[in-house]
């Protein structure tokens, strides 16, 4: 299962990144990816630099447990924790592709403060704001069930600690900034990553 889930992550990867940055390249002349941005030492910078070290530990994660460099913790080194996980992972996968698809023209990876994108509020964007990152994170957490590692765990919980780093530093204060109050509207209205949970109120500024 551990080779299983190697497997599914550099899937995952070709998908959610390297093909969908190849669609929006041949819709609209733009990758859509504007890299690591911020000033270095700087909230944004490190939200950029962190998802590359996750990238990294998640990969780095089943090839050392193949190698026997790391060992699986025994509490979840069980088949049926595998099999749950490649279950979540799956859906994890396919919850993403969806979330980018609904996006539409408007994906990004990064923000460009000079850019004008569509606000989009339809199909699961009305019940998440974040749906792409909900995904994602799903997704990690099936593949560290796979291959449930300490390299993994830390991987997994440094994902969310960069996600939320990137979406409340970085990617909320530009959508007020662009949309104004529909944004305001919007974050008061549909939860973070979760249906009603993460909700602000109308405040002037969201972060």
């Amino acid at each position: 299962m551990v080779a299983v889930a190697l497997v599914l992550y550099l899937v995952f990867a070709a998908a959610a990144f390297g093909w969908r940055t190849w669609w929006q390249w041949h819709r609209t002349g733009s990758t859509g990816f504007h890299g690591i941005a911020g000033r270095p030492g700087s909230l944004e910078w490190l939200a950029g630099v962190g998802l590359v070290v996750v990238l990294v530990l998640s990969l780095a994660a089943p090839i050392l447990q193949l190698a026997d460099v790391v060992a699986p913790i025994p509490l979840l080194d069980k088949p049926i924790v595998q099999w749950i996980g490649l279950a979540v992972a799956l859906a994890g996968v396919a919850g993403t592709l969806y979330a980018q698809h609904a996006m539409g023209e408007s994906w990004r990876i990064g923000v460009d403060a000079t850019e004008r994108t569509t606000l989009v509020r339809s199909g699961v964007f009305g019940m998440v704001r974040n749906p792409i990152y909900t995904g994602m994170f799903t997704f990690a957490a099936g593949v560290t069930l796979m291959a449930p590692n300490p390299v993994a765990v830390v991987g997994f919980l440094l994902l969310i600690g960069v996600i939320e780093l990137q979406v409340r530093v970085v990617e909320e204060p530009y959508l007020c900034d662009v949309h104004g109050d529909r944004y305001r509207s919007y974050t008061a209205e549909v939860g973070r990553f979760v249906p009603a949970v993460g909700r602000r109120s109308r405040a002037p500024h969201v972060g």
